[in-house]
Parts: C-alpha cells; structure tokens; sequence
C-alpha cells in the first residue's frame, strides 16, 4: 500500500520497484509495457492529488537523489531526478549556488516538483521548472530521450509525468545569497489596499489569513550583502516544532472538535503571530517544516484580479468550519505549455482544510470562484476540473497533447487522474 503524505491519497500497486541506474528505469518500464501494466512515479508523497496512483508498476527515483555535476560559473547543475529539494539546496551550497526561489516545503522530489510547477514567491520569479534547461527521460518504447530545447522541452518541463520517466535534469541556479526575512502582522484592509505595491516592493511576498479574522500575517524575503546568522538548534525547535506546529495543531484539533470555537481560535493564532526578524540562507529562510497534515486546493489567477479573489474567498471560507488560513502568493510568467503562470503574471491563492475535516463544500466553492476568473489549478493539489474544463485556459493545451500522442500513444505513463486532467492518452478532448 502506497500512502501520500496527507494519508488520504493511497494505492495497492501490482509491482513497486526503486531502480537506482537509468539503466533499471529502463528495465522497469520494459518490464511493466510486456506485463500490459501502466507506469507511474511516485516522489515524496506531497501531491494532494491522485497523480502517483496505479494498480500497476510504481517506480520510486529515491536511490537516484545524487548531484551528478554543478559548474559554478555558469550556474547549470545535473542532477538525478529522485533528489529532495532540501537535499539539492544542500549540496548547492558547498559549491557557493542556491536555487533562486523555493516553495515553503522542500521535502519534495525535484522530478515531482518540477512536473507539477511547483512555486514560491516572488513577481519577478516563475516556478522551478522554469529553471530546467534539459532533462533525460525514458520513454514507454525504453528510449532515452535526452531534451534541451524545443518544443519537446517545454511540454516536458510541467507534464505530471506522462510523457515518460524523469532521470536526470539541468538546472540553472544562482550564486548563493542570503535573504533577511521579516513576518509581520497588517490590517488586511490595508494589504489588500496597497498589494501591488508590496508585491512590487519586495523580491519575495506573500501573505496569510484566516477566516474570521481582520488582521493579514505577511512575509517579506529580500536578499542582503550579509552572512547568513542561523538560528541555534533549540531556536529553531521552539519556532518551527513549538509554536509553528504543535500550538497551531492544538488550535486546529480543538476547532475540529468544537466547530463554533473557529472563529474564536483563528482570531487567537492571528493576535500570537507577532512580528520576526531573520537572517540566514536563501534556503533555510524559504522552507520550514510542516508537521500538521492537511489536504490544500490552489489556484493560479490573473493577477490583477488577487484582492477581488482574496476577499470573495475569505466570506466563503467564513462560511464553513475552517482553521487554516487563505495563502497568497504571486509569481512570474512562463512560457511551459502546461503551466499554471503560462505567458500571465499569477496570484497564486491556497486554501487549506486540517486533516479529518470536511474539505469538498468548501474547495468547490473557492474553485467556483477561481473559475470566474479564469483560474488554473496547481497541478498537485486537489480540485474539480477536467480536461474539457482546462483546456480553454491553455494555449499550448494542443501543443501539449501533439507531443504527449507523439511519446507515449498507448498511454503507459497514464493513470485514471491524467485521464481526467489531460484527456486519455491519443484522446481528442
């Protein structure tokens, strides 16, 4: 039995191999195509979706998590697909590099991040597969393919998987920096008054709410001509186990259990979530453990629209039992066929329900909202649409399925989640 992170996504696959070559994907993918069974991958688990699921060969990359090569004056680093992000920032830094951005988690894979479009923050930044410039796959036929431009290359930089298995990829990176972070409490009035100008201000926004409650949590990252001054370990525990996670799980155990005190609990954890001030490494700033499990829909929208959204979503959010807050976040366009930021400055918008919760009312509502301005949903995380839905909102959406009919016609790399989202495999939509 395979299990996502939130628990609530699970599968009894026929097979469960851990090739550690490209030589053993290669036998794995021949292996299942002769016994007629479909191949999918599964990274860390922290998709909310059931993009990994199979009742036939699953393939986990987690013995091919190496840093195969990293040029310090070109920025490019070859890594092997099976890499976490937090591993990858790692060895970035023995070599004086850093990835430019990164979500607020770093536990997933780097072939899982980047073939969900995986984002941070930043208005000037797109997502991480932005960043790949070639990638190695293997084909259902046992090809390997390798891929550095053209139109193969940006189907295959956001494809959920299904054009094939993700060995290695070409990563451009940067020089390593450090970012002075602040989080800050704000009127959300007044946020949403003046966010285009804090948006542009800073090179990394983003901000919380939570329903019932009147006052925005933001975060702010900018880099800084200073040494990273690193928590001390029982500092670190304090804030990120403590008072991030086992307080805020309190709150949201006892908001499961008596429903009527939410309101009341939000508007609590909001009053607590003082100001902070940190200096430290890009990477150690970015992400910080999540220990409370929940299920999350997001979705990308115009930006322009980002406060309207925000504001339709928090009344909906005040509608229904929920103690987690609304995240926002902005990124960068992109030109990946498959991208939610694909060619249009996005306002990411997150909701989250606690685990044991009920989730659906709620996120089909907020997708309703989505849906009335042209929203694109993150291809990880939980939500409604079909590929008769989607495919109105991409323009590369024909491109993408010309290239998907072109490596892998008989649809190896497909699972009954690909065949909702993207249409069957030679399916026209």
């Amino acid at each position: 039995m395979w299990t996502n992170w939130a628990g609530d996504q699970r599968c009894e696959p026929a097979t469960v191999e851990r090739p550690a070559a490209v030589g053993e994907v290669v036998g794995a993918v021949e292996r299942a195509v002769a016994a007629g069974r479909c191949v999918r991958v599964a990274g860390s688990g922290h998709s909310f979706t059931g993009a990994a699921l199979t009742d036939g060969a699953l393939l986990s990359l987690d013995r091919m998590g190496a840093l195969l090569d990293a040029d310090p004056a070109t920025g490019l680093v070859r890594v092997e697909a099976g890499i976490t992000l937090h591993a990858l920032s790692q060895a970035l830094a023995e070599h004086g590099l850093a990835m430019p951005n990164l979500g607020d988690i770093d536990e997933q894979s780097i072939a899982g991040a980047i073939s969900t479009a995986t984002h941070g923050t930043g208005a000037t930044l797109p997502n991480l597969s932005a960043q790949v410039r070639a990638l190695r796959l293997v084909t259902a036929a046992g090809e390997v393919l390798e891929l550095d431009g053209g139109e193969d290359l940006l189907a295959a930089r956001v494809a959920l998987g299904v054009l094939g298995i993700v060995t290695e990829v070409t990563l451009q990176t940067v020089p390593a920096f450090t970012l002075h972070g602040v989080d800050a409490p704000a009127p959300l009035a007044e946020v949403l008054d003046e966010l285009e100008a804090r948006v542009d201000g800073h090179r990394h926004f983003e901000f919380f709410v939570f329903p019932h409650a009147d006052s925005a949590l933001t975060r702010t990252n900018d880099a800084v001509d200073e040494p990273p001054r690193p928590r001390s370990r029982l500092r670190a525990y304090v804030d990120d186990v403590l008072l991030t996670n086992r307080a805020f799980q309190l709150s949201c155990v006892i908001g499961r259990t008596v429903p009527s005190a939410i309101p009341s609990l939000n508007r609590l954890v909001t009053r607590l979530a003082g100001t902070s001030t940190r200096v430290d490494r890009s990477d150690r700033i970015f992400a910080s453990p999540r220990l409370v499990r929940f299920t999350e829909m997001e979705y990308a929208l115009p930006r322009p629209v980002a406060a309207d959204a925000v504001r339709a979503i928090k009344a909906t959010a005040e509608r229904h039992a929920i103690n987690f807050p609304i995240e926002v976040r902005f990124v960068a366009p992109d030109d990946a066929l498959l991208s939610p930021v694909h060619e249009r400055e996005t306002a990411y918008v997150a909701v989250h329900a606690f685990k044991g919760m009920e989730w659906e009312p709620y996120f089909r509502a907020v997708e309703a909202i989505a849906d009335e301005h042209g929203g694109r949903p993150h291809w990880g995380k939980r939500h409604f649409q079909t590929a008769a839905t989607l495919a109105p909102r991409y323009p590369g959406w024909e491109r993408f399925a010309a290239v998907r009919g072109r490596m892998d016609p008989g649809g190896v790399f497909s699972n009954a989640y690909t065949d909702r989202v993207l249409g069957a495999a030679g399916a026209a939509v």
